[in-house]
């Protein structure tokens, strides 16, 4: 059996070298390292496969999701409502621009923000909610859209995890996560599903006058060389990570697929254990459907039930294996993030999930062997 990694990108890259590395060459031989044909091809590229008007890319994930709140024109003090369980990335930002984080819980399920939450967490301050597709599953965007539209509320979609799922509405019809917000961002971190060499992000809307906004931000708040028209920072995504993500995009269907393949058989292999929740699609769905769309699985985490999930995080690193614990503090408890506002009453579900979730290795490259591997010894711990 091959070595088990959390992510394995040398495995999946030595599939694709041979587009990866003319791209590559191709950037350095015509030395447009920024803002070059490679860039724009990609963004195209991208738009397309999206089915939005307008990609923005950036430097990084964190870029994009600050730059699109600066888009918007929130001003100090006005509040935005997040997950309590997800990267402190997401409210990092919201921190950085000197507005008002407001963080909630989430749904014990789909882990993804709870909308009744968010509804008890709206005041009068409230200018925007930031829904994250943890973990690569959709939230619940139809009831976000309908509240923020009550609201005259703004909706940013944090995407960092979810690039390539399918969000079903309840009138069947089906949207890129994504492009369903008044804005949205993305990470193309290596390990992200559509990941680059390196850092990457971009910015996503159908908003024309956003977009045009969005543009000059990222370049320093420049339409025409040395005219600064609003207040910019510098975050551009360089032409040879364009290029990589250009190679891999024709890909991005068909490594979600495996990842959703590999969660299925982790799903059988686990399947009415009593103290293993495993996950699932939307609430709506049965486990993981044969056409499951709404789960991209950048992360394959269970819910332990009466299990020392830090002795078994010990166990399979001794056996082998790689694993995580995404999150194991809540943001609200994090030094920088507290604050008096909070009731531990209110954030129940995040509470309890900290000491009971454990992420699996998901990669395309996973394999029926290392699988077994990997089931059978989380079985044999928990069983013992």
């Amino acid at each position: 059996m091959k070595k088990i990694q959390m992510v394995d990108l040398q495995g999946q890259y030595s599939k694709i070298k041979d587009i990866v590395d003319p791209s590559i060459q191709e950037v350095v031989d015509n030395a447009a390292f920024i803002n070059g044909p490679k860039v724009h091809q990609f963004q195209k590229n991208l738009e397309d496969y999206l089915d939005v008007k307008h990609v923005i890319p950036c430097a990084n994930g964190t870029d994009a999701l600050q730059i699109a709140m600066m888009g918007l024109g929130l001003e100090q003090g006005d509040e935005v409502i997040t997950a309590d369980f997800t990267f402190a990335a997401t409210v990092e930002v919201i921190a950085l621009l000197k507005l008002t984080p407001v963080l909630v819980d989430v749904d014990p399920i789909t882990f993804n923000i709870d909308v009744d939450a968010v509804k008890k967490a709206i005041t009068p301050k409230t200018k925007a909610i930031v829904p994250v597709h943890l973990f690569g599953l959709a939230a619940n965007m139809d009831e976000i859209m309908e509240l923020a539209k009550a609201h005259n509320l703004y909706v940013i979609e944090d995407n960092a995890q979810g690039i390539g799922a399918n969000y079903t509405h309840k009138d069947g019809s089906k949207t890129k996560t994504g492009v369903i917000g008044h804005v949205a961002s993305t990470s193309f971190f290596p390990s992200k599903n559509l990941g680059c060499y390196g850092d990457g992000g971009a910015i996503f809307t159908n908003d024309d006058d956003l977009a045009h906004t969005i543009r000059g931000i990222v370049n320093h708040g420049m339409y025409k060389r040395y005219h600064h028209d609003v207040v910019g920072v510098n975050s551009r995504l360089d032409a040879i990570q364009a290029a990589v993500l250009d190679a891999k995009l024709p890909h991005l269907d068909s490594y979600n697929n495996a990842r959703r393949d590999a969660a299925r058989k982790y799903n059988e292999a686990f399947k009415n254990h009593p103290k293993i929740t495993t996950p699932s699609g939307l609430s709506q769905c049965d486990g993981i459907c044969d056409t499951c769309d709404c789960h991209v699985f950048h992360q394959y985490t269970l819910n332990l039930n009466d299990v020392d999930r830090d002795a078994l995080v010990d166990h399979l690193n001794e056996k082998g294996i790689p694993c995580g614990v995404y999150y194991p503090i809540p943001l609200h408890k994090q030094k920088a993030y507290k604050d008096s506002r909070y009731n531990e009453d209110d954030f129940k579900v995040t509470n309890a999930l900290i000491d009971s979730v454990i992420s699996l290795p998901m990669h395309t490259e996973l394999d029926d062997e290392q699988i077994a591997y990997i089931t059978t010894t989380v079985l044999n711990f928990i069983n013992s």
